[in-house]
């Protein structure tokens, strides 16, 4: 991976970002809004997640969950999920709840494109072929995400995070742009439940 592709993807994620936040400002100002007056407490959810060369970062999302989700427990049917609010229903079924992780990209913690960020029992885990997956950093969509993620096993999601690895560039980023609107218009889910572990499930905005 060239500094030049390092150096042009920097500059065109904080560009995104930066104008994604200013003009979205209104419509995130009303979900905080909506997620307050819908189940008093927090608006944000941040988590610990891993990074680029396994580095943690602060992970946000808009709450989806009531306050003291984590002492509920996690009930297998979301649909029937009495952990999620309203609003949070609404904000998953078309990703907004996502949204904040623009802030990450600012900061440097995530990309625009890039594999999904994993928790540290995942990376644990990893084979050294797996672990490959860390040398960028981790994406608000990736290719795994506009490659059929539902139909997916964990290893298959993560091959196609290496591949990613070893194909990136600004073309095949652009590209994975656009068919993530396309993904995102079906109302697709592009984080998947098939690779997700109950764990992982469980701390999802506890």
């Amino acid at each position: 991976m060239s500094s030049d592709y390092r150096l042009l993807k920097r500059l065109l994620d904080v560009a995104i970002a930066s104008f994604a936040l200013v003009l979205l400002a209104p419509v995130l100002l009303v979900i905080a809004a909506a997620i307050v007056l819908d189940n008093p407490g927090p608006v944000f959810y941040v988590h610990q997640r891993v990074g680029q060369f396994g580095r943690p970062f602060p992970f946000f999302k808009f709450r989806t969950m009531v306050v003291g989700a984590d002492r509920i427990g996690y009930e297998i049917d979301g649909a029937a999920d009495r952990r999620i609010t309203r609003i949070g229903r609404f904000l998953r079924r078309w990703h907004l709840d996502e949204l904040p992780q623009l802030l990450n990209v600012l900061r440097g913690e995530m990309s625009i494109v890039g594999p999904r960020p994993t928790l540290q029992y995942q990376v644990d885990v990893y084979t050294p072929e797996q672990r490959r997956r860390l040398l960028v950093p981790p994406g608000l969509t990736g290719l795994a995400q506009v490659s059929g993620l539902n139909s997916l096993t964990w290893p298959e999601k993560i091959r196609i995070d290496v591949e990613y690895v070893e194909k990136a560039s600004l073309r095949l980023d652009l590209e994975i742009m656009l068919r993530t609107f396309g993904v995102l218009a079906k109302g697709e889910n592009t984080y998947g439940h098939g690779w997700e572990s109950s764990k992982e499930k469980k701390t999802h905005d506890a």
